[in-house]
């Protein structure tokens, strides 16, 4: 526990940047980040890691990488302005670790060291005591089971001898020869073989396991909590609905690019492409023409990556195309407008026109406009076509999904002529009057193996629950994506809303699923928690911090469950030691939940948690197989010294004839059932009850003294009685 606690610190100390600018005495200067004290005034800009808790003062275009800290996989603004009561919402606090992704900010030092987010983060972590596994609770029961058993007849035995008339040394030589035979000396060797092998078979399937005993933990798992962003999902923003000639159209948002994709022959579609092709920063990083287009890395936030990605997909080569249609100048995006245009000349060279491209928030980009495209047409932008893109917008936004507007303008060429100097700071040129051209949606979408890998927990009697740091709305989309929230369940929101009632009509136990954010859960009471974690099989916990996380954990594991804790970020590093089992998933996860994880999955494929629990599930049952055949020796290496003692039968087996049977002979059968296949209903079954479903339990005790012991006795005997009679020794 200390060495994982150790490994912990030791990540995050490796989180700090080597060098801050830091402005002093009115002279910037670099100096070493771990020089920074409160009060220092520093600068970042794109790129740059935040080198601690810092209140901004002056941002321009300044966006930060928030996922590992929030699970935001989308970069979040900052500017001098406080939006929020909670310093981790509000847009004015830039943290310790996090990336400067673009722009230039100053800001002030509130909190170094220990006292920053990261560093409470730190603490918790290093703070929370680790209990035992399962396996090794089963174990040591067994193990004391059997201690007191070899104890107590070893001593009867004693006693009896004694009493006989056997000379001490003889009844303590029956003592040690008692203790020898009920104890299973090759049961180390089995149990470590036993999880050796499945260690073995799960790293050739991509699943790293750092604690051995953890292979079992994760067959009794009752309750996994899993993050989403990188998790669940892919970590990477990816176009999933286009919204144009009064249509929403499915993008295709498969890892493969192996889905549907949708009619494409539309003007308005060339025009909507058109704009966000040439409307975007974002730019491919150099040789990577052999990389295909989902997996290649860019340069730019992720809406733009997104957008860049998927006109190249459609499109074709857009370096090219954006080469046509030359640029002249650009308005980058800022809070305070929300949107970006760009000014292009057009492909065709006797067309002397420029075009104005525009995209930004949805709601800004349509009041700047007055014609709508609808099938290639400009039409006016009246009352019905604002309810249209008001229901559009508001169906994109339900799904959870960041909604961009899409507009452009052809210029006047006698008003703005070829080699007219436009001025991006005055906007010398209609900024108003444009002709929406629709909506693109965004989403991190959800891996493909998700949904089958939660449909077989569920099958497996293993509850899915997501912990994610992001949005509700958009926990709610994907947890119905995958299948945490199954189809046709409904949150007590829901339910009145379908029946338009008002919500206080509402029964609670009428809602299968619910969705709990940070502020509900900061205001329930631990009882409460207890109390929706069993009434709502389908759980959702969005907005959480990382006391939260632990809380929820503590609270699936008060109920019984045993419980898998899947993730990715820092912030789950103080529910790490608390959870059963953690596993860390991806190769290029934090440091800090890496070092302390007990299986890493290094293919970030959350259905390779199912083959482990399958794994886990087969060692419970061959180690079971392996202490049955272990017990069953018992018996037969028992009687004989009874029998010795009682009417003096020459003794059969000495000490170290058992000895030699234990660990000599014995041992190669009982590993060889750690080779067991699974049996064919393994994942159909419940996960096991720790309480009940022990790994030696009467029924088995029973089988293999009374049932296979006794039958060995039998025919031990009688083969002895049979060699003894044929040299004329008769009983």
């Amino acid at each position: 526990q200390e060495f994982k606690s150790t490994n912990i610190i030791a990540s995050f100390k490796n989180l700090v940047p080597q060098q801050a600018l830091v402005i002093r005495d009115g002279q910037k200067n670099q100096i070493n980040a771990n020089l920074l004290v409160v009060g220092d005034l520093v600068e970042i800009k794109g790129g740059d890691r935040v080198p601690a808790d810092i209140r901004i003062i002056s941002a321009q275009g300044c966006k930060v990488d928030n996922s590992s800290l929030t699970g935001e996989s989308e970069p979040q603004t900052r500017s001098p302005e406080c939006t929020h009561e909670n310093p981790l919402e509000t847009r004015n606090i830039a943290f310790f670790s996090t990336t400067c992704l673009e722009g230039v900010a100053t800001g002030m030092v509130i909190n170094t060291g220990d006292r920053t987010i990261i560093g409470r983060i730190a603490s918790l972590a290093s703070g929370v005591g680790n209990e035992k596994t399962p396996i090794a609770i089963e174990i040591e029961h067994f193990v004391d089971i059997i201690a007191g058993l070899a104890i107590f007849f070893g001593f009867t035995f004693f006693v009896v001898a004694m009493f006989i008339g056997y000379a001490f040394l003889e009844a303590m030589i029956f003592f040690m020869a008692i203790v020898v035979a009920y104890v299973p000396e090759g049961l180390l060797a089995t149990v470590t073989v036993c999880l050796s092998l499945t260690a073995k078979r799960l790293a050739r399937k991509n699943c790293v396991v750092k604690n051995l005993e953890a292979v079992e933990t994760l067959g009794s798992t009752s309750v996994i909590c899993s993050d989403k962003t990188g998790t669940l999902t892919q970590n990477r923003m990816t176009v999933a609905h286009l919204w144009f000639d009064n249509m929403i159209h499915a993008a295709d948002t498969t890892e493969d690019q192996s889905g549907q994709s949708f009619d494409q022959s539309s003007e308005t579609w060339r025009a909507l492409a058109r704009v966000a092709s040439l409307c975007n920063r974002a730019i491919f990083k150099p040789n990577q023409e052999m990389v295909p287009v989902p997996k290649r890395g860019c340069v730019g936030d992720a809406s733009e990556t997104a957008l860049l990605k998927f006109t190249e997909l459609t499109i074709g080569n857009i370096i090219e195309y954006r080469a046509r249609f030359r640029k002249i100048c650009e308005v980058p995006f800022n809070s305070t407008n929300k949107f970006q245009l760009s000014m292009h000349e057009l492909e065709d060279p006797l067309d002397l026109r420029y075009l104005l491209v525009m995209k930004g928030a949805p709601e800004r980009i349509l009041e700047r406009c007055s014609t709508i495209l609808i099938k290639g047409q400009e039409l006016p932008l009246d009352e019905q076509w604002r309810e249209a893109f008001q229901t559009a917008y508001m169906d994109l936004g339900g799904l959870g999904e960041r909604v961009l507007g899409f507009c452009h303008l052809y210029l006047n060429d006698k008003e703005f002529p070829r080699g007219y100097s436009f001025d991006p700071d005055e906007m010398n040129f209609p900024t108003s009057g444009l002709c929406f051209a629709g909506l693109i949606s965004m989403i991190d979408p959800p891996r493909a193996t998700v949904p089958d890998a939660v449909m077989k927990c569920r099958t497996a009697g293993i509850r899915v629950v997501m912990v994610t740091g992001d949005h509700p709305i958009t926990a709610k989309a994907i947890a119905a994506n995958v299948g945490i929230i199954s189809e046709g369940s409904e949150t007590v929101e829901d339910i009145p809303a379908r029946l338009r009632i008002p919500v206080e009509q509402v029964k609670k136990s009428d809602a299968r699923a619910c969705v709990i954010n940070g502020g509900q859960l900061k205001d329930m009471s631990i009882e409460e928690l207890d109390e929706a974690l069993k009434n709502y099989p389908e759980m959702v916990f969005a907005r959480t911090s990382p006391q939260q996380k632990l809380i929820i954990v503590e609270s699936c594991q008060r109920l019984g469950s045993i419980l898998a804790l899947s993730g990715d970020g820092v912030i789950y590093s103080p529910a790490l030691n608390t959870a059963d089992i953690d596993i860390a998933i991806g190769i290029e996860r934090s440091d800090p939940f890496k070092n302390a994880a007990d299986m890493i999955l290094l293919d970030d494929n959350f259905a390779s948690i199912v083959t482990g629990v399958e794994q886990g599930r087969l060692i419970f049952d061959n180690l079971k197989k392996s202490i049955a055949y272990t017990l069953t020796k018992n018996i037969p290496e028992l009687t004989p010294y009874l029998i010795y003692i009682t009417v003096s039968v020459p003794l059969p087996l000495g000490c170290i004839t058992i000895l030699f049977i234990e660990l000599a002979t014995d041992i190669f059968p009982s590993v060889s059932l750690a080779y067991e296949k699974a049996e064919s209903d393994i994942m159909h079954l419940k996960p096991r009850n720790p309480r009940r479903d022990r790994l030696v339990n009467e029924a088995l005790a029973v089988y293999s003294y009374f049932q296979i012991g006794a039958i060995q006795s039998f025919a031990g005997f009688t083969d002895y009685f049979s060699a003894m009679a044929q040299e004329g020794w008769f009983p």
